[in-house]
């Protein structure tokens, strides 16, 4: 009986993997061992889902480049798309908690990437 290669068994180990613990999470400017810390993260805190990481940066990266009118028309009259599609400071808070719980090296890539965001020109 012919043995099986080891590339193509660590290749199903791979695919399993995946399949049953979802995506890893995909955010611009971080180092794999970063990605690899959050998605550990995500499986092992009570209060993050798989994939709660990358939303919370998309979600604050869509609310910093707002324009300047349209952030002060969410302050005039409250914005209702936060019910459905979550509210950016909850997320922005997430991103906190996420930073005081990862290690130092990888939380200042995450905070530098969060810090940019905060700085962002808004639009006219």
């Amino acid at each position: 009986m012919p043995r099986n290669r080891p590339g193509r068994l660590r290749a199903d180990t791979a695919r399993r993997r995946t399949a049953e613990t979802g995506p890893a999470p995909a955010i611009d400017g971080l180092s794999s061992r970063a990605l690899s810390e959050i998605f550990r993260l995500e499986h092992s805190r009570n209060y993050l889902r798989p994939g709660d990481v990358g939303a919370a940066v998309r979600r604050w990266k869509d609310y910093a480049h707002r324009s300047e009118r349209q952030l002060w028309d969410d302050h005039e009259q409250g914005d209702t798309h936060w019910y459905c599609c979550g509210d950016p400071f909850e997320a922005r808070a997430l991103l906190d908690t996420v930073i005081q719980a990862m290690s130092p090296r990888n939380a200042r890539q995450l905070r530098r990437i969060v810090s940019r965001l905060d700085a962002a020109p808004k639009g006219t």
